[in-house]
Formats: structure tokens, sequence, C-alpha cells
């Protein structure tokens, strides 16, 4: 248990993610940044994803720890540094989870002059809020915490893998405003969550009338954990008959859900432009192998003489921690359920103000960058405003960002972000066409590059697009 807590923190700490795609957003010569702002004003006039590879997206980090923190050349004990660590990090850090693989993606304008877009992408979201009292216990042991009481609500964590399937329509309304919306159903292939948890567990000298030296206390307990598409699982033999199940939901094989992406883009004057969009608003309906498991009440278990010493004293703890188990197994009884529920989507906003300057084409010459028709700038700079809505509570960052169009085929944007990771995160990004051919390379945190082990989080998104600007 002392090796698999260590993994656990490290692990974690080394590879959470965040949603955030500073970036992406307002980047209009890439196609995918019509999915953080659906509406975008749109340059060309169709495009299509090279599927698997027309956007990749990965980006890491955790708010409490990294990995140079645990694995930093010195003299000082591994254990030393971790228990250092457990007492230094907060129950509001968090470790979070984003992997996201375009499938399909494309785009046309229709004689309308509406810009219709859909696609295919699969979704890994995941988050933990660190258990900071549980680690304590977990770590130390509670000999030297008589009558302290350990925190069960801080147990807060959600995991989905989803397939969203989209399509939306985007159209300038008037010289000045830009508006879209995106309809999505979601197909969950698993899911759980375990939220708004309650209860304490103490230790205390027990009373005279106690059988026992101590009582182990757990107070008002209500902890839930929802799960759905667990329960074909536990039968399966080995992880390929488990990969195959659970991607076989993949095409509306899982639970369902639908949702809305919704935004617009208006030109205050010439040269500024506000944008903002909302993401995700939506949720889904869980039916399907479904089940809940809760432990709630309160008990007092006075069957173990003995307080629990600290996990790094060695292997001889462990019986006590098997002791502890057993009671609570025989004390606190947990009911298996199978009742629906309904799980909202993390919605996600954006807004965004940039002020552009040197015309993109004063020469009066056919502008092919821009087939879509709207004045261009050949650089922008402005702010942008991000939030994610958690279980507890919304998670912000700010953007300052510089986008220069280069050429008519080459485009950069650089950012600079503060978040819940970071106060220094730089990021760059690059687009170019070659023909009828977009790639385009975005990373953060590049000033981490020179050891990523001391890097809070670190973000990689990069795909391949065919845009054609003429019919």
């Amino acid at each position: 248990m002392h090796y698999l807590f260590t993994y656990i923190l490290c692990f974690v700490g080394c590879l959470a993610i965040s949603q955030n795609k500073q970036i992406l957003y307002g980047f209009d010569d890439i196609p995918q940044s019509l999915m953080l702002n659906p509406g975008l004003n749109v340059t060309q006039k169709k495009h299509f994803g090279i599927p698997l590879l027309s956007q990749i997206h990965f980006n890491g980090g955790a708010t409490g720890v990294t990995a140079y923190d645990i694995f930093k050349s010195g003299n000082d004990d591994i254990n030393d540094r971790i228990r250092r660590k457990i007492f230094e990090m907060k129950s509001s850090d968090f470790f979070t989870a984003t992997l996201q693989l375009e499938l399909i993606n494309f785009g046309w304008r229709a004689k309308n002059e509406i810009y219709f877009s859909g696609g295919i992408y699969e979704e890994l979201d995941f988050i933990s809020y660190f258990p900071r009292d549980l680690a304590i216990l977990a770590w130390e042991g509670n000999q030297d915490y008589l009558d302290y009481p350990f925190n069960l609500g801080e147990i807060s964590t959600t995991g989905d893998l989803t397939t969203v399937f989209h399509f939306g329509a985007n159209k300038q309304i008037s010289d000045k405003l830009t508006v879209g919306a995106r309809f999505k159903i979601y197909s969950s292939m698993f899911s759980f969550r375990s939220v708004n948890n309650t209860g304490t567990f103490t230790t205390r000298l027990g009373g005279s009338d106690s059988e026992n030296i101590y009582e182990h206390i757990v107070q008002n307990a209500d902890v839930t954990v929802e799960t759905s598409g667990y329960a074909p699982l536990r039968d399966l033999d080995g992880s390929s008959e488990v990969t195959s199940e659970i991607f076989g939901r993949a095409l509306f094989g899982g639970n369902l859900g639908v949702g809305v992406d919704l935004g617009f883009t208006y030109k205050i004057g010439d040269a500024w432009t506000l944008s903002a969009s909302a993401l995700d608003v939506g949720a889904i309906f869980h039916t399907k192998d479904v089940e809940t498991y809760r432990a709630h009440g309160t008990y007092t278990l006075d069957g173990i003489n003995l307080v629990f010493p600290p996990l790094s004293e060695g292997e001889s703890t462990f019986p006590y921690y098997d002791d502890l188990e057993d009671d609570i197994a025989r004390e606190v009884s947990v009911d298996t359920l199978n009742t629906t529920y309904t799980q909202f989507r993390p919605l996600k906003l954006n807004v965004a103000l940039s002020y552009g300057f040197g015309r993109f084409n004063s020469s009066g010459a056919c502008d092919c960058l821009n087939m879509g028709g709207e004045q261009l700038y050949r650089q922008n700079v402005g702010l942008q405003l991000y939030t994610i809505f958690r279980p507890r509570g919304p998670q912000l960052a700010g953007t300052l960002f510089y986008h220069r169009r280069v050429t008519n085929f080459l485009s950069a944007k650089a950012t600079y972000t503060v978040d819940s990771y970071s106060f220094k995160n730089v990021g760059l990004g690059v687009s170019a066409d070659i023909g009828i051919v977009n790639l385009y390379l975005a990373a953060d945190n590049l000033m981490s590059y020179g050891n990523l082990a001391k890097a809070k989080s670190v973000s990689l998104q990069l795909g391949f697009n065919l845009i054609f600007d003429e019919e």
C-alpha cells in the first residue's frame, strides 16, 4: 500500500491534464478553431481533416506537485519528499486529464453562405481533487491523530470516456456579426463519479464501558460512487476483451446524451473584435449497465485494540490495516444500486477581445488566404478568458496573445497564460499551408522544456487538414 500510494501520487503528478486550448482559440487559420467557437469568422471555402490525424490533443499538468518534486537528485529520501508534498498540498489541489483524438472532421460553405461542419472525436476526461486528510491517514497512520476527524468529503473525482458526434452551422449575419451553433450527441463508453461526499473518520480513546482501548468512529458518512459501463467488464478475461467491449460502444452503443456549442464574433469598429463561446451545454443520461455503490451511516468500530502506525514503518504495519479493512467491511454496509442518473457535461466558457492592425492585403490583389471575404489583419493582439466548471467550482485562466500572419501560407500565435498551474505559461502555435495541405503544431509551457519534470503543465496539439479556398 505504501508503494501503491507513492506510484499514484507520482503518476497523476506527471500525467494530469487540462482542457484549455488557448492557442487554438481564435486561430482562424486552423479549421479546428471552429470547435472552440462555432461563431468564428471562417476563412476557407471547405476543409476535410485527415482521418485520425486532423487533431491529436494532449496537455498535462497538476496544481500541487511535479515529477521533479519527487524524483530530483539529492541526499534526502524519496519518502521524505512525498511526505513533504502531502502536507504542502491542499484539498483544493487537483489533477485533471483530457485527451482528444479526432476521427473525422469536415466543413463546407453552402450557396447561402452558411458554413456547415461536422465530425466525430473521442474524448477522455478525468478530474480528481487531492484527498489530503485521507492521504495523511494512509501515510502517517492515526497514532498521532487521536480525536482528529479525517474528512471523507475530500473524496471528489469523475472520469468519462466518450464518443462525440457533432454537426454545426456558421453564418455571417452582417458586416459586424457572425454567429454559430453546434449540435452534439454523446455516447458514453465508460463513466464513474464520486462527488458531494460527506462524513468523518475519527480514532479516540475508548470510554469506561468500551471493550477495547480505542474506538474508530465513522460519523455521518455518505460516500457514493456512480458508474456506468463498468459492470459488464468484471467478468471479462484480459485487457483485450475489456478494450474490445469498451470501444464496441463507441458508435451509439453506450449511454447517450445531447448538447450544444454556441458562439459569436462581433466587430467593434474597424480594428476591435469581441468573441465568445459556450461549449458542451448538455448532459449524458446513464441508463445502461449502471451500478452505484453507497456507504452511509454512523458506525463505531471497536474491534481493534491498536491504532495504526505509519505506513513508512514497514511490513509489520500491514496487519493493522488489514484488520481495519475487515472491520469496516463487516460493520459498514455498502449498498449496490442500479438507479439511473444524469450527468451534466463540464461547461466551458471562452471570451476574447482582440485588436487588429496592419492590413494583410492593402494592394487590392486577390487575398488567397481569405476567400470568406472578411477583412484580415496581419497582426492581432488581445486577451482571452477561459472557465471550466468542475465539481468544486470553476477553474479560470487568462491569456494574452499575439497572432501574426507571416505570409499567405504561414501564421503563428504566441500566448502567455496565467492559470491554476502556473504564472509563466508561454505557448506557441504555427499553422502552414503547403498546397491544399494544412498542418499545425501548438505547444504550451515552452519555458519548461529545458526540464519537463519541473513543469506543472505541458501541452501539445497537432493535426493535418485539406483546405480548399475555391469551389
